[in-house]
């Protein structure tokens, strides 16, 4: 079965004013649609891929053959990590749960040192890719991937990620990316990450 794009589970303009609509729309219709279907055209390929999950396929990519392994690992990958992204955005406020922020605080001090550690890695990630928080066998850390590259091909689980290309944030904020950075904050959901927090433990 082809993979698809998922819905998106609020409008283009439900995160303004920290996420424009404009963005939104260009991201998850044409980016996001387009690593669908590229990794769609790998997986014709090889049908015995077809029942895979984009989860399993970037999981373990020794097992993908190498005639489309860089395909799938790119435009699998930009499926997997931005299918993540959307559901942990959201124009409602909330706050981490009584575990996850008791987890954050074990391990960064606190929620708002973690969100100053993540912050800096996110402003100071060269180039494009991804910043996450990640269960990591029973516990959290921050990591960084290249381009469209995923914690779960190291074994990692990701909760929460924040796309640093530059297409997630240039018609809004050009080159200031730390804009980005804090306004990602005001609509993270946190019910969703403590959601797979819990899930992961």
């Amino acid at each position: 079965m082809p993979h698809a794009l998922p819905n998106l589970p609020y409008t283009y303009a439900a995160l303004e004013p920290h996420i424009d609509a404009r963005t939104m729309e260009v991201h998850y219709k044409n980016h996001h649609q387009t690593y669908v279907d590229k990794l769609n055209a790998a997986i014709e390929k090889h049908p015995e891929l077809a029942d895979k999950s984009v989860e399993e396929l970037v999981a373990d990519l020794d097992m993908v053959p190498e005639d489309i392994r860089t395909a799938v690992r790119n435009h699998g990958g930009g499926h997997l990590n931005h299918s993540l992204f959307w559901t942990i955005l959201s124009p409602t406020k909330s706050e981490p749960s009584a575990a996850l922020a008791a987890a954050l605080e074990a391990k960064f001090g606190s929620v708002q040192d973690f969100k100053v550690q993540f912050s800096e890695k996110a402003t100071l990630l060269f180039g494009s890719g991804w910043v996450w928080l990640v269960v990591d066998g029973k516990d959290l850390a921050i990591v960084t991937t290249p381009n469209q590259d995923n914690p779960v091909t190291d074994g990692k689980t990701p909760i929460m990620g924040i796309d640093i290309w530059e297409h997630a944030y240039y018609l809004k904020h050009q080159n200031r990316r730390p804009e980005y950075v804090a306004a990602f904050w005001e609509v993270v959901n946190w019910g969703e990450v403590s959601r797979r927090f819990a899930e992961a433990q």
